[in-house]
């Protein structure tokens, strides 16, 4: 009987390592979908960023006009490290929300 018992438990951890790798899949799956905008520069430079890649930059013509060079690039570089940043946050919220409803020795 105690051996059983064994296999049975392994069953149900596999079980929910199964379910737990489909329901991470589907969340990648979603993530990969989702955009995270930032802007600096009081809306100067708005950025795009989906997944880990940047979509979008827009520079208002005016910060465009008026700022030199290395003002520009540094608003461009803070608003998508925001982004990015915002996108991580999300990310790593919706993994540990994922994670919390299983039960898989060793996972935590």
């Amino acid at each position: 009987m105690k051996g059983n018992r064994g296999a049975h438990s392994m069953q149900a951890i596999i079980k929910q390592a199964n379910q737990m790798q489909t329901r991470m899949k589907k969340l990648q799956d979603d993530l990969a979908l989702k955009e995270y905008t930032a802007s600096s520069g009081g809306d100067g430079v708005k950025v795009v960023v989906a997944s880990d890649k940047l979509k979008s930059i827009a520079i208002s013509a005016d910060v465009f006009k008026s700022a030199d060079a290395e003002t520009l690039q540094d608003m461009i570089i803070t608003a998508v490290n925001e982004a990015l940043i915002a996108a991580k946050a999300d990310h790593d919220q919706q993994v540990q929300e994922l994670s919390k409803n299983f039960n898989i020795p060793g996972l935590t």
